[in-house]
């Protein structure tokens, strides 16, 4: 785990038996993405892809989905990744904070699990 993808490849180089890489998303965009993807699965490592994309991080049900999808699509169709080697993390989110515009985010969370399950067979969720 770090901020700096180059310190997570180093880690990769360095580790013995199947590495679970924390983490990748889609805020720089498609191609940094597909490259950290690229170097994640040369290395023989699952990965945990965080919900992000270039607009923000998913709050709500749709967007957990739409870029958990569009991840998954990437990293299976144009990556060659395992499904069972990846794992989203759709963000829960602070739950009980009193604040109206945070009502529905445990909610949308478990729901967003069940429907990202279903539309990505194989990948896990964190």
């Amino acid at each position: 785990d770090s901020s700096k993808f180059a310190i997570v490849e180093a880690g990769l180089k360095c580790s013995q038996g199947k590495c679970i890489v924390n983490s990748i998303s889609l805020k720089e965009g498609e191609e940094a993405f597909k490259k950290s993807a690229q170097t994640v699965l040369r290395h023989g490592a699952a990965v945990v892809v965080m919900a992000f994309d270039e607009e923000g991080q998913a709050a709500g049900y749709t967007d957990k989905i739409r870029i958990c999808q569009r991840a998954y699509r990437i990293l299976v169709e144009e990556v060659g990744f395992n499904p069972q080697d990846i794992i989203f993390d759709p963000n829960i989110l602070t739950v009980g904070t009193g604040m109206n515009e945070h009502n529905n985010y445990a909610v949308d969370f478990i729901r967003a699990t069940r429907e990202i399950k279903r539309v990505c067979p194989g990948c896990k969720i964190s």
